[in-house]
């Protein structure tokens, strides 16, 4: 274990909102037997975001096909098919906590000859009917670079396409070695081509070990692909067994990667220790974040 992910500097610390405020969004997600990513990847934001009545929706199981190194997500072979029932429950969710934009991702579903992509396209679907007036973001796999799964989501209706490329291309062999750099950047590119219309967005982590250098290609790279939002956020081990922090970068420098990418041409950037790519979606969408 390194010294940098031993201790935390002070920018990363801050008091948790009172446990109360989670309870209802707890019990929800229980009775309606749904997934959040909030909780599966030990996200450091899940008690603000419960206690505000939010959380980032996670379909089609609690089990990936892929093991990347940053994430605490279960890695195996999903025990069971899609849910059919699983959009009415999500919906009925998003309903009760009164939504106004609602944020769905899922495990990688390799085993599964459509990549789960006829299973998004329904909850997207049930989402836009039932919930006419919310805003839908939808932070999808790759789909193994299969363009008509990818198509299969957009002709749901999403407002918001997000692919994440979380890290640097010199690190997706050792972080996240089922995924390739390029076959990422066209699903984005893919996705703006197809529905011109659409917003896109990608995530990145740092602090893993790249260089500024590698980071200024990466935002050139999703530039190029068309992509209209970019949020940038320090990585945290979520459990062990997982890769080790390299450096937490300071909230100014985390300042400047934003003036950069905004620079470049992205029209709405999200960047700073605690940004994830689902944290405060709205208000990125929006711009208040």
């Amino acid at each position: 274990m390194t010294a940098a992910s031993r201790r935390l500097p002070p920018w990363l610390k801050r008091p948790l909102p009172r446990s109360v405020g989670q309870k209802p969004v707890d019990q929800l997600l229980d009775q309606q037997r749904l997934v959040t990513v909030c909780e599966e990847a030990n996200c450091p934001n899940k008690a603000q975001c419960f206690t505000h009545g939010t959380a980032t929706f996670m379909i089609l199981g609690d089990t990936c096909t892929r093991a990347c190194r940053f994430c605490s997500v279960k890695f195996g072979r999903p025990p069971a098919p899609p849910d059919p029932h699983e959009p009415d429950r999500l919906l009925y969710a998003a309903r009760t906590m009164q939504l106004s934009h609602v944020v769905i991702t899922s495990v990688d579903r390799d085993d599964l000859a459509d990549g789960g992509s006829c299973h998004w396209a329904a909850v997207v679907r049930a989402l836009r009917v039932g919930l006419p007036d919310a805003t839908v973001e939808v932070l999808t796999p790759d789909f193994q670079g299969q363009t008509a799964q990818v198509d299969a989501v957009l002709e749901a209706d999403p407002q918001i396409f997000n692919h994440n490329m979380e890290v640097v291309e010199s690190l997706f062999r050792s972080i996240q070695p089922q995924k390739n750099y390029r076959r990422s950047l066209e699903v984005l590119r893919h996705a703006k081509h197809r529905r011109p219309q659409i917003t896109t967005k990608s995530g990145l982590m740092v602090g893993l070990g790249e260089s500024r250098q590698e980071l200024t290609s990466i935002m050139h790279d999703l530039k190029a692909a068309n992509v209209d939002m970019l949020t940038v956020g320090q990585y945290l081990k979520p459990e062990s067994g997982l890769a080790e922090v390299v450096r937490y970068l300071p909230p100014e420098e985390f300042a400047e990667i934003k003036a950069e990418a905004l620079d470049i041409g992205f029209r709405k950037v999200a960047a700073g220790p605690f940004v994830r790519s689902s944290y405060n979606a709205k208000e990125q969408f929006i711009g208040s974040a």
